[in-house]
């Protein structure tokens, strides 16, 4: 049961689907050098990035994912993507991933935002009882960001991904459990 990707929005930012016909529009953003450094996915050319949506939307077609464009209010512009991702309905267990944002956005709470929007949706909702998180574990301010939300370290699994400059990275893994979540 294919589960459309909604539209997500409070006075700060409006998540909408990303699709092929609103990539374009992050263009500016994916572009900036080293801006997913950290992460496996390559974005910074329009071809790359363009991969990037059609393997997102192809998650998004297997009810594994549902990937956004995020549009900050305060500023008019769009900010960056983000996504739920390894959907298990059956467990009633996602991750938020793939998360990146423009250096002009970030540490101005915009990434808080999307993140409160977002578990709000999938514990209210969805109904979905854990949250997931994975990061690598050299990214501190990521890190430190989802412990703010309540996320706990529930262990690291070590070297298990390869990064584009062909490091293989520890990636930590948070968790936030429907309970522990306030809101």
């Amino acid at each position: 049961m294919r589960v459309p990707t909604p539209t997500l929005e409070n006075e700060f930012i409006k998540l909408t689907p990303l699709t092929l016909s609103n990539y374009h529009l992050l263009l500016p953003i994916a572009g900036q050098e080293k801006l997913v450094q950290y992460s496996p996915s390559d974005i910074e050319s329009a071809e790359a990035l363009k991969n990037y949506v059609e393997q997102a939307l192809e998650k998004e077609m297997d009810c594994s994912a549902m990937p956004f464009i995020i549009y900050d209010k305060k500023t008019s512009r769009y900010a960056g993507s983000t996504r739920f991702m390894n959907i298990d309905y059956k467990n009633k267990v996602l991750e938020i991933g793939s998360t990146w944002i423009g250096r002009e956005f970030q540490g101005t709470g915009l990434n808080g935002q999307v993140k409160l929007l977002m578990l709000n949706y999938i514990f209210h909702e969805m109904l979905f009882e854990k949250v997931e998180f994975r990061i690598d574990e050299r990214n501190i301010r990521s890190r430190k960001a989802v412990e703010k939300l309540g996320a706990k370290l529930e262990g690291v699994l070590r070297k298990n991904v390869y990064l584009l400059d062909g490091f293989k990275r520890n990636t930590c893994c948070y968790g936030i459990l429907k309970e522990d979540w306030s809101g």
